[in-house]
């Protein structure tokens, strides 16, 4: 786990992995700022209200529903648009580190769409559910156990799917269910860290195409 871990690393901080983590980053960061210029707006067609602690409160509300915003949007923003890319950077991992084969298929790119835009709003709807645990003693530690539940599975499977079945690859991921757990804390850790998180699921996908290949030596 820890050697796929810094594996991973230096993937991600490599010449050959550069311009995908830009592309991602660049993508996530024009939304982002696109949602700021719409609030904005937004806000300056609503400041012409009559009472001016209404519009106290509105510049109040405003803020503090972006910082919540970015704070719940980021990561799944980030596994929608990374997710256009996490077969690239799969290969490019499987080329450098494992060129004795098999080398993974990509998924077809409406799928790949399909499963991006699912597995972001997945997160979005888990993390907004889990919002009121926040609030109490185990909140922090419930949300980053979800979140690494829900990396752990949607990445390894990912990675295994690659050279697998998909019933294959599911039972793969049970057989090491702890395994692929614990894994997940890591990526799920750096997704709580404003702009390292924007780089979490190129560096997931990295890390569990190197967990996969472990795995599946040490279960053959």
């Amino acid at each position: 786990m820890l050697k796929a871990a810094i594996r991973a690393l230096g993937d991600l901080t490599s010449p050959d992995f550069r311009s995908v983590l830009w592309k991602a980053i660049g993508l996530s960061l024009l939304l982002f700022a696109s949602i700021l210029v719409g609030v904005q707006l937004l806000f300056y067609f609503l400041q012409f209200v009559p009472w001016p602690w209404l519009e106290t409160t509105l510049a109040i509300g405003t803020g503090l529903g972006l910082l919540v915003a970015f704070f719940f949007l980021m990561s799944p923003v980030t596994a929608m648009f990374a997710g256009l890319y996490l077969d690239t950077v799969a290969e490019k991992v499987e080329r450098k580190h494992y060129p004795q084969g098999p080398i993974g298929q990509p998924q077809p790119t409406l799928k790949s769409i399909r499963l991006a835009l699912q597995f972001g709003l997945l997160v979005l709807v888990v993390n907004m559910l889990a919002l009121p645990l926040l609030f109490t003693g185990v909140g922090a530690i419930a949300l980053v156990l979800i979140n690494a539940y829900l990396i752990s599975r949607e990445y390894f499977e990912m990675a295994a799917m690659r050279v697998m079945p998909v019933e294959d690859a599911r039972d793969l991921r049970r057989e090491n269910a702890m395994t692929v757990l614990i894994a997940g804390l890591l990526p799920a850790l750096l997704a709580l860290v404003p702009i390292v998180n924007l780089t979490v699921p190129l560096f997931a996908t990295s890390y569990f195409v190197h967990l996969f290949r472990q795995v599946r030596v040490s279960s053959a």
